[in-house]
């Protein structure tokens, strides 16, 4: 593709717990050969990562700094990194209108349950998020360990949709 990293969007709703725990896990684990950010379709105002969110994170020796919720417009303006690969991790975000992005980056919906919407004790509230982020680091840890041949402009896409059923 080129030699700069290969630039992953992560989009879910509100941007503040699945999209954050791909972001986070993505930086963490590429080796620089990815880059991950977040975004999403309808941030609330003054929207903030979950703090379970960023609490797992920390726990499993994930960095937290610079993690933000924000709005996918963000990233259709023409002085947005360019992205490569934009992947919806929650089914509402997956069935909506998404911006132009720029350089028409392969697309993948890769669903996960909200695990914000876990009840139960803090302890049970956590543990959702504990699952929710493994299922995205399973994901993620096969994208990372691709040999270069499959992640060219057009395996990118069919890689990605592919990962989904894993």
């Amino acid at each position: 593709m080129s030699d700069r990293p290969i630039h992953v969007l992560f989009l879910c709703t509100h941007n503040s717990a699945r999209s954050i725990l791909a972001e986070a896990v993505l930086n963490h684990i590429s080796q620089g050969r990815f880059k991950g950010f977040s975004a999403g379709s309808q941030p609330r105002e003054n929207q903030q990562p979950n703090p379970l969110a960023l609490k797992v994170l920390r726990e499993a020796g994930v960095a937290i700094e610079g993690l933000s919720s924000k709005s996918w417009d963000v990233f259709a303006q023409p002085d947005a990194p360019q992205m490569d690969l934009v992947i919806t991790v929650c089914d509402n975000a997956a069935g909506e209108v998404c911006p132009f992005w720029p350089g028409q980056p392969a697309t993948a919906h890769w669903g996960y349950a909200d695990p914000s919407e876990a009840k139960g004790s803090d302890e049970e509230r956590a543990e959702a998020f504990r699952l929710t982020l493994h299922a995205i680091r399973r994901r993620l840890d096969l994208l990372v360990n691709l040999p270069p041949q499959r992640v060219s402009k057009l395996m990118l896409q069919n890689t990605a949709r592919d990962l989904a059923k894993s």
